[in-house]
């Protein structure tokens, strides 16, 4: 099946999707700030440019979008137009994850990521146990954490 929009629209849509600032980050960094934790945004001293840094903890939290980081949820679905472009495309974003993973681990950082299919949809984690999870890990000496809808 082709595209249901002309390339000037589509073109328009795709440009208007934002790489930060995003609604599920902005959640994040709303229930940590209310509960009393501050950071950084999008260091660019780091590689990936997380999404929060905190510097105290030594520790990092990436909210990444299912489909943009080829999370295999049920939110996430191959695109049936220009199928060999989509693919090779969420193959090296997920590469480049993992790369950008490897880094901050071996330069002492401690990771969290979470994936947008637990922020929204059906398989959403409660805010009160995000929060939870994030604090925990945030004052634990655990080096990885990856939130994920059920």
């Amino acid at each position: 099946m082709g595209d249901v929009h002309d390339p000037a629209t589509r073109s328009r849509n795709m440009s208007a999707i934002r790489a930060k600032d995003t609604s599920p980050e902005f959640k994040v960094r709303k229930l940590l700030h209310r509960a009393g934790f501050r950071f950084r945004l999008h260091s660019k001293a780091l590689p990936g440019s997380p999404d929060l840094v905190f510097a105290k903890h030594r520790a990092v939290v990436f909210v990444h979008g299912c489909f943009w980081h080829g999370h295999e949820c049920t939110t996430f679905r191959w695109p049936k137009s220009r199928e060999e472009f989509w693919h090779h495309k969420i193959s090296n974003n997920v590469i480049r994850d993992q790369q950008i993973l490897r880094e901050l681990r071996e330069s002492g950082w401690r990771v969290c990521l979470i994936w947008e299919c637990s922020l929204r949809g059906a398989g959403r984690i409660d805010d009160a146990d995000l929060l939870s999870s994030l604090e925990r890990w945030l004052r634990s000496a655990s080096e990885f954490l990856e939130l994920r809808g059920s």
